[in-house]
């Protein structure tokens, strides 16, 4: 698929734009790269993309042929998926504020302690917030918008839940395997599947040849912050920005043929299967 880059690129150090060779550009397309000069230049989710790549993007979706990785592109560039898991997010935390006795925590919430006996809560923690303080949730879905609006739309919707979800276990298992199975300290939060969407679009901006200056800095302050600031779990942190990596180095580096979407869904699920066998060796060690 072409990405309207011109046929040849002026033979210059400096960085001028492609539509416009006699304007010096320091600015370049979060998509595909390429300087763009303000002309050229139209504000995306994350950073600016150039004035091609939004055409490409439209034409996509208008004849409905399948986006760069293979999978349909979101329609109208609409990151629906992102959406949903706000609203469960959101919906979750205020089923916490109104039932009584932290019911939610104590149901849903994970433990290493309970890994052996309520596998599943490795996953419903990622929808629950802390009650105590209102920046957890605000903060992770408002990452999870700026994230989820840049992304999705890249790698389609069904990958994409994938990739969060996928991130969301990662980071549940990253915290069990740095802790000990007897560790009773809950965790909750949405963070580990929101590092692993850091993780995913640094990934896929790279392979896209974009610019990840800005999002290394974004990754970095924000790990760093779970070494500085108390109750952080930065195991989660971990956790999910290695997953969401990995699953979407699994997505973008398959060439594309006749079977890359077999290629991708089979990674993931083995990207999973060693996820899950991770956290059975753990448990099986005590």
């Amino acid at each position: 698929m072409s990405y309207g880059q011109p046929a040849a690129e002026p033979s210059t150090e400096i960085p001028v734009c492609p539509r416009h060779p006699d304007r010096i550009s320091y600015v370049r397309c979060q998509r595909c790269g390429r300087p763009a000069c303000p002309e050229c230049q139209r504000t995306a989710a994350v950073g600016v993309q150039c004035v091609d790549c939004v055409h490409e993007q439209a034409r996509a979706r208008s004849t409905g042929v399948s986006g760069p990785y293979g999978g349909a592109p979101a329609a109208g560039g609409r990151a629906i998926v992102t959406y949903v898991m706000i609203g469960l997010c959101i919906a979750v935390y205020l089923l916490q504020l109104v039932l009584p006795d932290d019911f939610m925590y104590q149901q849903f919430a994970y433990a290493p302690v309970t890994t052996e006996t309520e596998p599943w809560r490795m996953l419903t923690s990622a929808f629950l917030h802390s009650q105590g303080l209102i920046l957890h949730i605000a903060f992770n879905m408002y990452a999870l918008w700026i994230i989820g609006r840049a992304l999705e739309p890249l790698v389609g919707h069904a990958r994409y839940l994938a990739l969060y979800l996928l991130s969301a276990f990662g980071g549940s298992v990253g915290y069990l395997l740095f802790n000990s199975l007897s560790d009773n300290s809950g965790v909750v939060g949405a963070s580990g599947a929101v590092f692993g969407l850091f993780g995913a679009l640094f990934v896929v901006q790279r392979h896209r040849g974009g610019d990840i200056r800005g999002l290394l800095w974004l990754i970095g302050i924000n790990f760093a912050l779970g070494f500085i600031a108390p109750g952080i779990a930065w195991q989660a942190h971990l956790g999910g920005l290695v997953t969401g990596g990995l699953a979407a180095a699994l997505v973008v580096y398959v060439p594309r043929s006749a079977q890359r979407s077999l290629i991708q869904w089979a990674g993931m699920a083995a990207l999973l299967a060693v996820l899950v066998a991770a956290t059975y060796a753990k448990v099986a060690a005590g």
